[in-house]
């Protein structure tokens, strides 16, 4: 498998010029835990997480250095402190986010993406095409692909599952009721597996066993419900 046959491709971005408070709204609004900063050319030029948020000044959790310097040997801490001061007390997404952001292509094999995801201790990574975004893949994307495998080997179907992803996805996207992101469907050896609230109406959960079953080399058809999200009441 590869990138695009699991990524993310309604993707939030963020502009670099978002204030902090803004970016944790608008986190906890779309129940994501990071998003790439994009700039008015549509470069990606950061990428922004949950963990760069956890210091800050306004709620008391900033990093605290109460040690004073008294040697030379201690200097090259004053670098990091200086950093963690940014990181606490920016006040826009360009002071705090992480500006050495590793990508890969929509060619990326699937193995590979983990791969690096695991050697960097990221979370995500960007999808580019031609240095544009089109997608992201995050770990919960890898953690799908695998519950989709049923413990099978790769076999050489690849691009025939591929073909019946992109021929179901153009199907949903004529209808009005077939509110699926692209990420919620996944094909391994010709089963479609549906990842689905599990307060989707039966009728909808139905007509999308219908619409996966008429797609030629379809085998079957797989849901996944998840519980659903629950928002707070203010």
């Amino acid at each position: 498998m590869r990138a695009m046959d699991v990524m993310t491709t309604d993707v939030i971005t963020v502009d670099p010029d978002m204030t902090v408070q803004g970016l944790a709204a608008l986190l906890a609004e779309r129940g994501i835990s990071g998003a790439p900063v994009v700039d008015a050319k549509g470069a990606v030029v950061g990428i922004i997480s949950e963990g760069d948020l956890l210091h800050r000044a306004e709620i008391g959790t900033a990093h605290r250095h109460r040690e004073r310097r008294r040697s030379w040997w201690l200097d090259h801490f004053a670098s990091e402190h200086a950093r963690e001061y940014v990181k606490s007390h920016g006040r826009a997404v360009k002071d705090i986010m992480t500006r050495d952001v590793v990508t890969v292509t929509e060619e990326t094999d699937l193995g590979d993406v983990a791969a690096l995801l695991e050697a960097k201790r990221v979370k995500r990574v960007p999808v580019m095409r031609g240095g544009q975004l089109v997608g992201i893949i995050s770990r919960a994307n890898i953690v799908r692909a695998v519950g989709a495998t049923r413990g099978a080997v790769p076999r050489d179907g690849e691009s025939d599952d591929r073909s019946i992803r992109a021929r179901l996805l153009g199907e949903l996207g004529h209808e009005d009721w077939a509110k699926v992101w692209p990420e919620d469907v996944i094909v391994r050896d010709g089963v479609v597996h549906f990842w689905l609230s599990d307060n989707e109406p039966p009728e909808k959960r139905e007509a999308l066993r219908v619409a996966a079953e008429a797609i030629a080399g379809v085998r079957g058809v797989e849901e996944h419900l998840l519980p659903a999200a629950v928002y707070p009441a203010f």
